[in-house]
């Protein structure tokens, strides 16, 4: 014997009835930094960042080379040594893949992240 299919009503009959009503759990407050080393991102001027496969960053604190790393292929380079939020001033250079010095910046202090822009 086979069974039948139910089908839906077309209209709704009687009243809806509420189960249980849904509580609005505490909301998370963010403490602290969202990244937990210095991130920097290097856009055009209309936001989209370069192609920077083989470029490179130095990071320095006054005259101190602090840290360099290397750019991924969408504009970021990430500082491993560096924590957010930075308690220094730091200055950025980023060079080409043959070393030809592109961009000078100065990220200030209390960054967690840092754009150059152009």
């Amino acid at each position: 014997m086979a069974s039948t299919r139910v089908r839906p009503r077309r209209e709704v009959v009687g009243r809806g009835k509420v189960i249980r009503m849904a509580v609005p759990t505490k909301r998370n407050v963010q403490s602290g930094p969202i990244l937990n080393r210095l991130t920097v991102v290097w856009v055009q001027n209309n936001g989209v960042t370069f192609n920077t496969t083989g470029f490179f960053a130095r990071l320095f604190r006054g005259n101190t080379l602090v840290s360099t790393a290397f750019f991924d292929n969408f504009g970021v380079v990430r500082f491993g040594n560096i924590g957010t939020l930075t308690n220094a001033t730091f200055t950025i250079q980023t060079f080409s893949p043959t070393g030809i010095l592109f961009r000078q910046r100065t990220i200030p202090a209390g960054s967690e992240a840092f754009a150059i822009i152009g």
